[in-house]
């Protein structure tokens, strides 16, 4: 659910022109985003490439963690900021679903994938 939010939020991208805070490669990230986050998330609640989907939102928290931290030196947890204690969680949950693969009720397992 939290991916399907944040990729639907950025839909605005598409009718965003690059500036001096968000470049135009930025822009085409969050483009890029705007798809794969809505996507990916489809994919994990209907249990379809389950693993696959998971690598791919699991690099997308990745980044997201490496840009807080490296670029805007935003601390793990605050009250003033967004941290990046979710992002850690939504990499976890991640994780876990690539070591678990699908439930019982999936289209993975209905495919027998």
């Amino acid at each position: 659910g939290t991916f399907m939010a944040h990729g639907l939020m950025k839909r605005g991208m598409w009718k965003m022109q690059p500036s001096d805070r968000l470049t135009p490669g930025m822009l085409n990230v969050m483009r890029l985003l705007s798809l794969a986050e809505p996507l990916g998330a489809a994919a994990v609640i209907l249990g379809f490439l389950t693993q696959y989907a998971v690598i791919g939102l699991g690099i997308i928290m990745l980044g997201a963690i490496s840009l807080k931290v490296s670029k805007w030196h935003v601390p793990y947890a605050s009250t003033t900021v967004n941290g990046w204690e979710l992002d850690t969680l939504n990499l976890g949950i991640s994780a876990a679903l690539l070591v678990s693969g699908a439930g019982a009720m999936s289209v993975d397992r209905m495919l027998g994938l």
